[in-house]
C-alpha cells in the first residue's frame, strides 16, 4: 500500500492540502513574485559565495560552492531514478494553482535538495543566515504554489540536503584547504591568506 500511495502522491493528504492552501492564496501578483523567487537563487548563492570569499575572506565559499554541486547532482540521480510527475502534469490536479509547469521529474525537489543545506554553511553570519532562511521559506513554498512540486517532494529534499550536509561537514576543512591551495598556485593575488 505504502509503495502505491508513493506512487500516487496526488493521493496524499498533505499534498491535496498544500496545494488547496496554495490555491486559496493564489493571485497573478502572487505568481509573478513565486516564479521570480523560483529563479532567485541564480542571484543569492552568487552573491553569498562572493561576499563570504571576497568581504569576509571565509575560505568557507569553496565548501559552500562544492556542496551546493554535490547537493544538485545526488537530488537530480534521485530525480531521475524515481521519475515521479510534476503535479502540473498529472491530470488528477489539473484544478491546482498551474504556472510555468516544467517537463522534468518531481521527487524530490532541487530547489529544497539544494538550498536547505547551504544554510549550514552560514551559521557564523547571524544575519545573513536569518535572511536566508526566510527567502529559502517562500522559495520553498513557492515550488508548491506553482504546482510543480508536491508538499512531499519538497519536505523529501529538505532531509535529503540535511543529511548531504552532515556527511560533507566532515570534510569541509579538507575541501577547502585543497581549493585554496589551487587558487594560490593560479590566482594567487585572491588566494585567502
Amino acid at each position: 500500500m505504502l509503495g502505491l500511495l508513493f506512487l500516487q502522491p496526488y493521493n496524499i493528504g498533505i499534498n491535496i492540502e498544500a496545494f488547496k492552501l496554495a490555491d486559496s492564496l493564489a493571485s497573478p501578483s502572487l505568481n509573478y513574485i513565486m516564479a521570480l523567487l523560483a529563479k532567485s537563487f541564480f542571484v543569492v548563492l552568487p552573491a553569498i559565495v562572493l561576499y563570504m570569499y571576497f568581504y569576509k575572506r571565509d575560505m568557507n565559499a569553496y565548501s559552500f560552492v562544492v556542496a551546493g554541486i554535490v547537493f544538485y547532482v545526488v537530488s537530480d540521480i534521485i530525480k531521475n531514478i524515481v521519475r515521479e510527475p510534476r503535479p502540473c502534469n498529472v491530470s488528477e490536479l489539473s484544478w491546482i494553482n498551474n504556472v510555468g509547469c516544467e517537463s522534468t521529474f518531481s521527487f524530490p525537489s532541487n530547489h529544497a535538495s539544494v538550498l536547505t543545506g547551504l544554510a549550514f554553511f552560514l551559521k557564523g553570519y547571524k544575519y545573513l543566515r536569518i535572511a536566508y532562511i526566510v527567502w529559502l521559506l517562500f522559495v520553498l513554498f513557492g515550488r508548491i504554489y506553482l504546482g510543480v512540486h508536491y508538499f512531499t517532494d519538497v519536505i523529501a529534499g529538505v532531509v535529503l540536503s540535511i543529511v548531504l550536509y552532515y556527511a560533507l561537514s566532515i570534510y569541509a576543512k579538507r575541501i577547502n584547504k585543497f581549493f585554496n591551495n589551487l587558487v594560490s598556485k593560479i590566482l594567487p593575488k585572491i588566494a585567502i591568506k
